[in-house]
């Protein structure tokens, strides 16, 4: 794979960049219309692959926020059309890596030393290149390590990266007024405490730690000594990533063992620690030889209030979401209904959080679940499209729910999704053997 000299690090050179993919993106939508022109049954097929494609080539160059946003993107695969979803899911552990000068030049910077100073070996050539930081094999005493070295600049770009995505996110999402600012400052907040590697060893050291007594559940060991603010170091973990293992396993008996472990490790670190990784998607999750899941990457941890978490997971319940007087206090409770809503957007958010409840906390009303359920999966399908072609909602204010609902929706979205693509049948209760 091609290798990367020079990231933007400035406010204009990164500016430039998404400029010039604003320019190709433009290109692409006139070739459109004039061949629309001519042939009106075109679809938008090869626009969507086009756009993908001139975005992600530029993203992945900048790196940082703006892939970052790209890769959580990527995990709503019933929001963007597929040839989006495709390309930027590259971004969860697939992009160009810092050459190897780059790398040495940044790890000086960040620690004082340069690489060959700290181990006995260190591999300049990247293993995994994600949005934010990529990481390098290393040996040091006989034990093999994995090295996160983050991204020049990235910390530092956060806020005005935000700031130039910040209206396609608007128009996507159908937000409107002040009230927007409180999500984009719960994204930025998060994608700041993600460059942290210090916190990131913290919050790993505590989840671990807690975790630990959940059966076939695997962690790598974090050295503070050989880490840094942008700079991590811990045990290399032998395994391949899940969506691999997904992918090439015949085994339901494997499927249901690694489907089970996520979703106790997930309900466990919701229900007990009221705090969550809140970043599953397929890069950050492995499977080992002996059919262990591997969690790893802890920079995006997610800390659930009482007062979010206790009517939120009170929706969860069917008996709850279909008494209409105790679902409606529930949803002022959890800020998708205002008391200055007109009686019709009270009506429409009402009746839209119920069937989209109604579907979606099916796993939680069941004692075993099947996520590979099509029929379960056809119906979310069927109402994403349903209410993005809705008319109605694109007149309405789309700045609905508290901002919490941002990483909590995104966890349960991923852990879906890889449940999904595991074929696992899961049993609801089992976690809470381990409380």
């Amino acid at each position: 794979m091609k290798t990367i000299d020079k990231i933007p690090t400035s406010k204009l050179g990164r500016t430039a960049e998404l400029v010039k993919t604003g320019v190709k993106v433009g290109g692409n939508y006139l070739k459109y219309y004039s061949k629309k022109a001519v042939n009106p049954e075109l679809t938008k097929d090869q626009l969507n692959e086009d756009n993908a494609s001139d975005i992600y080539d530029g993203l992945k160059n900048l790196k940082g926020s703006a892939l970052k946003v790209a890769q959580m993107l990527s995990m709503e695969k019933n929001i963007l059309p597929n040839a989006y979803v495709e390309r930027f899911s590259l971004a969860q552990f697939s992009v160009p890596p810092l050459s190897a000068p780059l790398v040495r030049k940044t790890f000086k910077k960040y620690h004082g030393k340069y690489p060959e100073e700290l181990y006995d070996t260190f591999a300049t050539q990247s293993v995994n290149a994600a949005s934010i930081g990529q990481v390098h094999k290393a040996v040091k005493d006989g034990k093999k390590l994995a090295v996160k070295i983050q991204y020049p600049g990235v910390a530092n770009s956060i806020s005005s990266d935000l700031a130039m995505v910040k209206p396609i996110a608007i128009r996507m999402f159908n937000l409107k007024g002040k009230d927007s600012d409180k999500y984009f400052k719960e994204v930025e907040g998060k994608l700041l405490e993600e460059t942290d590697y210090i916190l990131e060893l913290k919050q790993s050291k505590e989840i671990t730690d807690a975790c630990i007594k959940i059966p076939n559940l695997k962690f790598p060991k974090y050295y503070q000594d050989l880490s840094s603010e942008r700079i991590i170091t811990m045990d290399w973990m032998d395994g391949v990533h899940i969506s691999e293992f997904a992918k090439q396993n015949t085994s339901q008996e494997k499927a249901n063992k690694i489907g089970q472990t996520l979703w106790d490790f997930y309900m466990y670190q919701l229900h007990v620690l009221k705090t969550v990784h809140a970043d599953p998607h397929p890069g950050n999750f492995m499977v080992d030889i002996d059919d262990n899941l591997i969690a790893i990457d802890f920079g995006c941890v997610k800390k659930v209030p009482m007062e979010f978490y206790t009517p939120y997971f009170e929706l969860a319940e069917k008996r709850n979401i279909d008494d209409s007087r105790f679902f409606a206090q529930k949803m002022f409770q959890l800020e998708i209904l205002r008391e200055d809503d007109t009686p019709e957007e009270k009506r429409f958010f009402s009746e839209f959080f119920h069937e989209m409840l109604s579907l979606l906390t099916r796993p939680f009303n069941e004692a075993t679940f099947d996520f590979e359920d099509q029929e379960f999966w056809d119906k979310i399908t069927r109402l994403s499209e349903k209410y993005s072609k809705d008319t109605e909602l694109k007149k309405m204010n789309g700045n609905r729910g508290s901002k919490h609902f941002l990483y909590i929706n995104r966890t349960f979205f991923g852990l879906y999704n890889l449940l999904h693509d595991l074929k696992a049948t899961i049993r609801v209760k089992n976690f809470e053997k381990y409380q």
